[in-house]
């Protein structure tokens, strides 16, 4: 008898689904490089190296509720974020990162039929979330400047009527600000237009757009608290959404989207950001000086940043053996070989002692 074929139950866009690479796990690392993790200078994934304030460590350590449902509506965090970015709170949803938002955006608004623009290079996560409910990616790559190309997004909005499209700000690879006159030409496009503010808090709040959703039925704007505030590991994200949208993302969106452990972690960080600040000043100080040095490297041509991280082309060498040199000396950066991004490496700015490391480890390659 044969064997019924039940892969053929996948939904046919799913079954040729390309997989987004993430970064490769640091204890899976340290055994592959063989060295301890505290040997290891990571450089490859925009982590905050600070970690979070010591009083979040405490708070974490002492909550006594980790046995108790979260409050689905996050109601008390959501009230910090309001405090924090000016944006009422019943215009904010917080997630499971702010990747969470992203494939929740994408299902809601998308399916087999339906486009988006994605405008590489950028964050992978855009066209993979697309792709994943089916819908078509428009790419409309950036130009050499890693500027958005406004004209050539308009006329692809005009041929084939897109639902979404994504932006960075500061981009990731590069690091780039979306000049606002650029937003104002793109949100009178008839579609939803998402700003993904990551890494904002490297560039200053005041490059923030996030009160525009009050006033532009179409935009989101989403930021994260992985960056700054240093909590990666547990995924909490947030979004700022138009009046219309609010309810619907309530009603989609998983009931205990956002853990305690996240949500304690949040609270804490907002209400002991002046703590954190110096450690955002002294990360943006390291990524200048990250920019100052690797520009005197022969071989490296670095990108002005305004995010926690460089992206540099390499030049007269090949940049996937460079990576595999520093990560021979327990030093990781990320490395691209995508249009665009050919033969460049990204490095992220860490504590001094890791900028010098690297600067030691790339005078000896």
């Amino acid at each position: 008898m044969t064997s019924p074929d039940f892969a053929a139950l996948l939904l046919p866009h799913i079954a040729r689904l390309e997989p987004y690479t993430p970064i490769m796990p640091f204890e899976v690392l340290s055994g592959q490089l063989g060295r301890r993790p505290e040997d290891i200078v990571k450089l490859d994934a925009n982590e905050n190296p600070y970690g979070p304030a010591p009083a979040v460590r405490a708070a974490l350590a002492e909550y006594p509720f980790l046995h108790i449902y979260p409050d689905p509506e996050q109601r008390e965090l959501r009230a910090a974020l309001a405090e924090y970015t000016g944006v009422p709170d019943a215009n904010i949803l917080p997630g499971q990162g702010a990747d969470e938002l992203i494939d929740l955006i994408c299902r809601l608004t998308l399916g087999p039929g339906d486009a988006m623009i994605n405008c590489p290079p950028t964050f992978g996560m855009y066209p993979f979330d697309a792709a994943l409910a089916g819908a078509e990616v428009i790419s409309v790559p950036r130009r050499a400047d890693f500027r958005v190309d406004v004209d050539a997004v308009m006329e692809a909005s005009r041929r084939r009527a897109p639902k979404l499209l994504f932006l960075t700000s500061p981009n990731n690879p590069d690091g780039s600000l979306l000049p606002r006159e650029d937003l104002v030409r793109l949100l009178r496009l008839p579609l939803l237009v998402v700003v993904d503010e990551a890494y904002v808090e490297f560039a200053g709040l005041e490059h923030s757009v996030s009160c525009w959703v009050l006033e532009h039925g179409n935009l989101i704007v989403l930021r994260t608290f992985s960056k700054w505030a240093g909590i990666a590991g547990l995924r909490l994200g947030y979004g700022m959404l138009p009046d219309w949208l609010m309810p619907v993302m309530l009603r989609a969106k998983q009931p205990y989207n956002v853990n305690v452990a996240a949500t304690v972690a949040g609270l804490t960080s907002l209400a002991k950001r002046a703590e954190i600040q110096p450690v955002i000043d002294s990360l943006v100080c390291e990524r200048e000086r990250l920019f100052t040095k690797l520009a005197q490297v022969p071989f490296l041509q670095p990108y002005p940043s305004h995010a926690n991280f460089v992206l540099s082309r390499v030049v007269g060498r090949d940049a996937a053996a460079l990576k595999a040199g520093l990560a021979a000396q327990g030093i990781l950066v990320r490395y691209y070989a995508k249009p665009g991004l050919e033969n460049c490496i990204r490095v992220s700015a860490g504590r001094p002692e890791h900028t010098d490391a690297l600067l030691a480890a790339l005078e000896r390659l």
